[in-house]
């Protein structure tokens, strides 16, 4: 179908490519859309259809094809550092009520995996997933692998992607459509101080085109990018090893992804510098609501768990983000909950059993935790975990 054609004019704003799937979805069904007024919480833990608290961290929210999906990576009762963190994907038709899909990568070699992100692909038609993953820590590399379907299981296509900094390890990445199609990928070079860097990536999404944006920032992680207007946006903020505490959302802004950017200012810092919100950033997500596309902003609370279990750290959603003329953008604001217009997605199909990859023993588990300095089990685990 012609997804140009198909556009609707509540969001006439956003790129046709990034909303491809969700057209032709509309397109199929012939139905016009239809919106809820949702919840979105953010002090409880969100809860999959079977009671369980969701496992998915540091990675991204879209709308595919008539459903959100929330993906990201499962920790467990871990420190986060064992062969055994996994990718899953939960779907849901509001934001509120949600399915476990499964795990999304089909027999990874063994390492430490996270912060997975996916985009759809509308020339192939396959949803992309490019992941940080190490062999050991800290030879950072770069994965990339594709499925047909929004929940996977995802099939490898490469395990160390040549990116033009991969000889100096690349450590936090994000995965970004512009409205054009043109992937790019934000990403941290580790052994060159932490350093932010944009690099786009070839048609298929599968690699890198070799084209790169000069240093955005040193000592920095978590970034993102996103696209408003004739603007786009890069946002990170200072390294922060699962940090209580949270991080900052430096905002930079530029008329073309790969630079020259200039900072504008910091959205989750005080005037005193400290974090709005306890969290670390992980994605800016385009919500499409009854008022339009909204970016939403999202940060892991980092040992927020209620029950000590680092896979059950909670994961701020915020208001859609403030725009003012000059394209700035609003300091967040901490809000334990706030409501919001959505579309309805489409219901669930049935409830095929989901992809699960077996854990296994960690041959060479690490006995202290990276972050804390304090003692782990052969599990990877805590020592005080119960």
């Amino acid at each position: 179908m012609n997804c140009r054609a198909a556009a609707l004019p509540w969001f006439a704003t956003v790129g046709f490519m990034i909303l491809c799937p969700f057209l032709a979805a509309l397109n199929s069904a012939a139905q016009t859309p239809r919106f809820r007024k949702v919840t979105i919480q953010n002090v409880v833990p969100r809860r999959d259809a079977d009671g369980n608290i969701m496992d998915a961290h540091d990675g991204c929210l879209h709308f595919f094809a008539g459903r959100y999906y929330l993906y990201g990576t499962a920790y467990g009762k871990t420190a986060g550092y064992t062969i055994n963190n996994r990718f899953r994907v939960y779907s849901s038709a509001d934001l509120e009520h949600w399915t476990f899909e499964g795990e999304l990568l089909k027999s990874p070699l063994d390492g430490v995996y996270y912060r997975p992100y996916v985009a759809y692909n509308v020339r192939t038609h396959k949803y992309v997933l490019w992941y940080n993953w190490y062999p050991k820590l800290w030879d950072g590399k770069v994965g990339v692998a594709t499925s047909d379907t929004p929940i996977g299981p995802f099939t490898i296509a490469n395990t160390a992607v040549q990116l033009s900094q991969a000889k100096d390890h690349p450590g936090d990445g994000s995965l970004f459509v512009d409205e054009d199609g043109t992937a790019y990928f934000i990403y941290t070079v580790i052994d060159q101080g932490h350093s932010i860097r944009v690099e786009r990536l070839t048609a298929d999404y599968l690699s890198s085109s070799g084209e790169t944006s000069p240093v955005l920032a040193r000592e920095c992680e978590a970034p993102a990018l996103f696209h408003r207007g004739a603007s786009s946006y890069a946002v990170f903020d200072h390294t922060c090893c699962f940090c209580a505490a949270g991080s900052g959302a430096r905002i930079l802004v530029s008329s073309n992804p790969l630079g020259p950017y200039k900072e504008i200012g910091n959205i989750n810092r005080d005037a005193g510098g400290k974090p709005i919100i306890p969290a670390q950033q992980t994605f800016i997500a385009t919500i499409p609501t009854a008022d339009g596309p909204a970016l939403i902003w999202m940060g892991d609370e980092w040992n927020s768990r209620p029950d000590g279990i680092k896979g059950h750290d909670l994961q701020y959603w915020a208001p859609p983000l403030r725009f003012a003329s000059d394209g700035s953008i609003a300091p967040l604001e901490n809000m334990p909950s706030w409501t919001i217009r959505v579309l309805l997605g489409q219901s669930r199909k049935g409830k095929p059993l989901p992809y699960i990859w077996p854990q296994k023993a960690d041959p060479n588990p690490i006995r202290v935790d990276p972050c804390y300095g304090t003692p782990l089990n052969e599990r990877g685990q805590p020592v005080t975990t119960k």
